[in-house]
């Protein structure tokens, strides 16, 4: 964890300037949680008390200025604030910042999904073998039995096309862009506007790792 005397106001500054350029949004107040994920910074902490302390000191200096952003504190950079924070990058005292979230999402979930993808086929494969085995069945399957049976289905194929997305096809995050899911190609978005929707659509929630976990009570 960052001391709180290991945050000069430089490394402050270049927090939120990372958080604005990864948030990809029109409006560019970070919320202060944010400015401690990029610090790595536990709130309710010392550090934390620490930084606070020195964002006010940055506001009183011209060099952030204080918003509400939806009922919470954010903070902007101002064209003061950029002056001070190259001039100090020329000079070499910036301190590199901690691993972005972004990144940390990208490589927890390639980690994972190199650990879980051959569990994730094997109950792909034994709920079709269920299947086969159901339509063989005597007396047939009722229809509830086919209906939760699809349901399933599609679930074990949804984790496994997750995990194959994450380990082989996101590609590992540039911190000088925000790495957002458009869940769209550059040649996909001179597709029709149906078709890409159903592509969106079809890919919604891929980098969700959270949802690979079975439920309690399903099998696989």
């Amino acid at each position: 964890m960052t001391t709180p005397t290991a945050v000069p106001d430089s490394m402050v500054l270049a927090a939120i300037e990372r958080a604005d350029r990864h948030r990809a949004r029109d409006v560019h107040a970070v919320p202060v949680w944010e400015i401690f994920e990029h610090l790595h910074i536990v709130q309710r902490s010392a550090a934390a008390r620490h930084v606070r302390v020195r964002l006010d000191v940055l506001e009183a200096g011209g060099r952030i200025l204080h918003v509400r952003l939806h009922g919470s504190q954010a903070w902007e950079i101002t064209a003061a604030g950029r002056r001070y924070l190259q001039r100090h990058r020329h000079a070499g005292n910036v301190p590199e910042l901690p691993e972005s979230p972004q990144h940390t999402a990208w490589r927890e979930a390639h980690v994972i999904a190199e650990t879980r993808i051959d569990g994730l086929g094997v109950a792909l494969r034994e709920t079709l073998i269920e299947a086969l085995d159901l339509i063989e069945a005597d007396p047939p399957a009722r229809s509830d039995v086919w209906f939760e049976l699809a349901g399933r289905l599609r679930r074990a194929s949804w984790r496994l096309g997750s995990a194959v997305y994450c380990l082989r096809e996101w590609a590992e995050p540039d911190d000088a862009h925000a790495d957002i899911d458009d869940r769209l190609t550059p040649a996909e978005k001179r597709l029709d506007v149906a078709e890409q929707a159903r592509l969106r659509s079809r890919r919604q929630g891929r980098r969700g790792i959270r949802h690979w976990t079975t439920a309690a009570g399903e099998r696989h």
